[in-house]
């Protein structure tokens, strides 16, 4: 009876939340115009109603083509395109923080509903196509139990795994299926609560440092700061030592990073904070610069201050850098990687981000992966929407958007962790791969070597 009641104050709840806000336009580009904050019992909801495929297909825009090339995996979230062209998986879901608060209750069983029923799969998948045609024929586990292994790089020979509580890397063969012997621990990662489980990663491209990027453990701190210690940021590590020290703080949750090819520029997106309005705060997209404080928990896109912390620093929020390019609020931004002029005209300079979806509207956004241009190392203009259809205008999801990665052959990868599929779109027609910079080389290096 007691369980009655309580599914049924939720959903009255959730249908009260429905009706009220989310109908303004997000903002997006490197100067949104912010709303006005606002504050209300519960955040607005709108859950994903997840479906099968079936004979439906993600949209891509004219002159593109995708396809699956591996279904029915554990909840993949990242993908790494290794020199010989195989593709690793990442499959895990982690995340292990108590819920102590009604609202942790209601938000942990509405965003549940979203999700995969497939539990994660500790592991990494590899993915081969050895006639080139696109089809990726080869399937095997490279490497099992893991834990909820999400980022990945490839420098030095190794394939470097960030779980969810350490980072790891294996040695690595030009053509191996298989790890040869358990990973070895490179240094731990903060793991306490891990309200935000999932670590990124990406490799300076000479290789001699790994970038992590760690979440928060609260919306803004209300957990208490003392969990939050070693949190928020983006760690730099010491390849061969293990050594790390903090990179950039005040960062909520960096999700995915990544190198501009043929610079030493690391750029993130980020997952910003909640319950402040269907159009606050958005998340984003930026460099990352070292030394640099993005404001977390104190304020917000450079100086706005959020007033629900306590006590204040207003020494932190003048020193706040406001973020390169908002994605818009609540779009869960979950992937990034840099194009190439053999991706087509359209997508030639500029960021692939991939989009996982908004739970906390009552008009969804997200849901898609979409592509930032850049002009002169800089985002330039409004993002484009590449590739679109995981929620359907019938109110269904048929798919979740995660992990993006390029491969030099002339295609983007991604991963979707609701209908556990990894997609593949390519142009119909290549571009022109000729300004191509692989990431981890500079044009020096090409130029070295002919």
């Amino acid at each position: 009876m007691r369980a009655r009641s309580f599914f049924g104050t939720l959903a009255a709840c959730v249908a009260l939340a429905a009706c009220s806000g989310g109908s303004e336009a997000p903002e997006y580009g490197e100067n949104p115009q912010l709303p006005e904050k606002q504050r209300g019992l519960l955040p607005n909801m709108e859950i994903a109603n997840p479906a099968s495929w079936g004979d439906a297909r993600p949209q891509v825009p004219e002159g593109y083509a995708i396809t699956a090339i591996a279904t029915d995996l554990k909840v993949p979230r990242q993908t790494l395109v290794l020199p010989n062209g195989d593709i690793l998986v990442a499959e895990g879901s982690g995340g292990h923080a108590p819920k102590l608060r009604p609202k942790d209750i209601i938000a942990g069983y509405i965003k549940a509903r979203g999700k995969t029923s497939v539990e994660g799969g500790n592991r990494l998948t590899l993915l081969r196509d050895a006639d080139g045609d696109g089809t990726y024929e080869a399937r095997s586990v490279f490497a099992d139990g893991l834990d909820a292994p999400y980022g990945l790089a490839f420098a030095n020979g190794m394939i470097y795994v960030a779980n969810q509580g350490e980072l790891v890397r294996f040695t690595y063969r030009d053509g191996q299926t298989k790890a040869d012997a358990p990973p070895i621990r490179v240094t731990r990662l903060p793991e306490k609560i891990n309200h935000h489980w999932t670590k990124s990663l990406a490799a300076s491209p000479d290789g001699r440092f790994l970038y992590v990027g760690i979440g928060s453990n609260s919306n803004v701190g209300d957990r208490g700061m003392d969990v939050e210690e070693d949190r928020a940021m983006v760690w730099q590590i010491d390849a061969r030592t293990g050594m790390h020290r903090p990179f950039a703080t005040g960062i909520r949750n960096p999700t995915a990073l990544a190198f501009r090819p043929g610079s030493d520029e690391l750029w993130a997106v980020a997952n910003e904070r909640d319950e402040l309005g269907a159009n606050l705060v958005p998340d984003y997209l930026t460099s990352v610069r070292d030394g640099g404080f993005y404001g977390w928990p104190y304020s917000y896109w450079g100086q706005n201050v959020d007033t629900r912390v306590k006590p204040a620093r207003p020494d932190l929020v003048a020193a706040a850098i406001k973020p390169d390019y908002a994605l818009g609020a609540h779009v869960a931004a979950l992937g990034v990687t840099f194009s190439a002029p053999i991706m087509g005209e359209r997508f030639a300079q500029g960021a692939f981000v991939g989009e996982h979806g908004s739970w906390n509207r009552s008009e969804p956004v997200g849901y898609k992966v979409v592509f930032v241009p850049f002009s002169n190392g800089r985002p330039a203009g409004d993002p484009v929407d590449v590739v679109t259809g995981f929620r359907g205008e019938d109110g269904l999801t048929r798919g979740r958007p995660v992990g993006v990665t390029f491969d030099p052959r002339g295609a983007l990868i991604i991963c979707d962790d609701l209908s556990n599929t990894v997609w593949r779109l390519v142009p119909e027609t290549p571009g022109n791969s000729k300004d191509f910079v692989p990431v981890g080389s500079t044009r020096t290096d090409m130029m070295d070597e002919g």
